[in-house]
């Protein structure tokens, strides 16, 4: 073999090379896209589907901080709980839900990805869907994984999901399927596969929580979807048509630390007027976290209130939802907005925050004055 014709051979031994790298990198992507892929409930939606697909292709824009305060937190908090808006489940639970998911823990599965849905737990007035008291849940599977069953629960008559952590004793099973291939589900022409599962919830109205728990069939995979919901309600329903998955973007937010703490401040007044406040930090990260204070009005009912924090530590409150925050030096004042100054006795509401911090923390003075 001449120094020529070895010279050209090699060449074309490396470019095969190189072809068939290619081919296998290309190769294992799809099938790890494939993978990857999930599902979700669309109809009514889950809480990180509903924000991704009103707010996704303009996730940036700062409007959403007042028109929609909740899934404005929610991005703020970790963007990818909206681009992996299939991704929200655990594995290895073996059926036993209560267990692997702790109360006020529901919507984000226990904490599940690292934290990475965590703010799906933040109690607020998020948007919810107008339904009746018989409804379907429209589940969405991208992958093809069937179930080996579907579980569909509503929150008891006399919860409040705008100022209540979820819990397990507050749901009531309202509907559920057994086992059900993927061959029996409807072809998406988007792609994927979904089914629905009848439910029946009557003498409910208004806000609720729909909680579903899709089994999926292909391994020990639990799935838990969070939507809110108003029984007899006339807002307009969200699109339920099921989409492809957006390429994932690249986190944005620290990962979040899972032990809250809380504190209470004294009763204030104004002549007859009263309201009381108790300060959670929701979650924490190094240089920042998300908090939440909940306002209930005293012995009679209240048009408006204010609360003050004085940070003892420099804290400085980046951005507010469910309430008007305005900061001067150490001290933020919180205010109703147009639809949850007015409480009746013993009511209450809640509003949240995202602020700055150092490396001590400790919980602001609160007061609370009512009008």
């Amino acid at each position: 073999m001449t120094a020529h014709t070895y010279r050209r051979w090699l060449s074309i031994a490396l470019s095969m090379a190189i072809v068939a790298a290619v081919a296998v990198v290309l190769l294992t992507t799809n099938l790890a896209k494939v993978a990857d892929a999930h599902g979700t409930t669309v109809d009514p939606a889950s809480r990180n589907y509903s924000c991704w697909s009103r707010w996704g292709s303009r996730f940036q824009d700062p409007v959403m901080a007042t028109e929609d305060p909740m899934c404005w937190q929610a991005w703020q908090y970790d963007p990818n709980a909206m681009w992996n808006w299939n991704g929200l489940f655990r594995e290895g639970v073996a059926g036993n839900h209560q267990a692997a998911v702790p109360d006020g823990q529901l919507c984000s599965a226990g904490h599940t990805s690292s934290g990475r849905y965590n703010a799906m737990d933040t109690v607020g007035d998020w948007k919810a869907q107008s339904i009746a008291n018989t409804f379907n849940v429209k589940l969405y599977d991208q992958a093809g994984h069937g179930a080996d069953y579907v579980y569909v629960y509503v929150t008891k008559q006399g919860f409040n999901p705008i100022t209540q952590a979820l819990k397990w004793s507050d749901l009531e099973l309202v509907g559920q399927i057994g086992n059900r291939p993927v061959g029996q589900w409807t072809t998406e022409s988007a792609g994927g596969w979904s089914t629905l599962i009848g439910a029946s919830a009557p003498g409910r109205t208004g806000r609720h929580m729909v909680y579903t728990i899709w089994q999926a069939s292909h391994l020990d995979q639990s799935y838990y979807f969070c939507a809110d919901v108003n029984f007899g309600g006339s807002n307009p329903s969200p699109s339920t048509s099921a989409s492809a998955s957006p390429s994932a973007s690249p986190s944005t937010s620290p990962s979040a630390s899972t032990s809250p703490s809380a504190s209470t401040s004294p009763t204030s007044s104004s002549g007859t007027k009263s309201c009381s406040t108790a300060y959670t930090v929701v979650n924490q990260w190094s240089g920042g976290f998300q908090g939440q204070v909940a306002v209930t009005a005293g012995g009679s009912a209240i048009s408006g209130w204010k609360v003050t924090m004085t940070w003892p530590n420099g804290q400085v409150v980046t951005s507010a939802w469910n309430g008007t925050a305005t900061t001067s030096g150490t001290v933020t004042t919180v205010t109703n907005t147009g639809w949850n100054g007015s409480l009746a006795a013993g009511a209450g509401t809640t509003f949240g925050f995202l602020a700055n911090a150092g490396s001590t923390n400790a919980p602001p003075v609160l007061t609370c004055s009512a009008t």
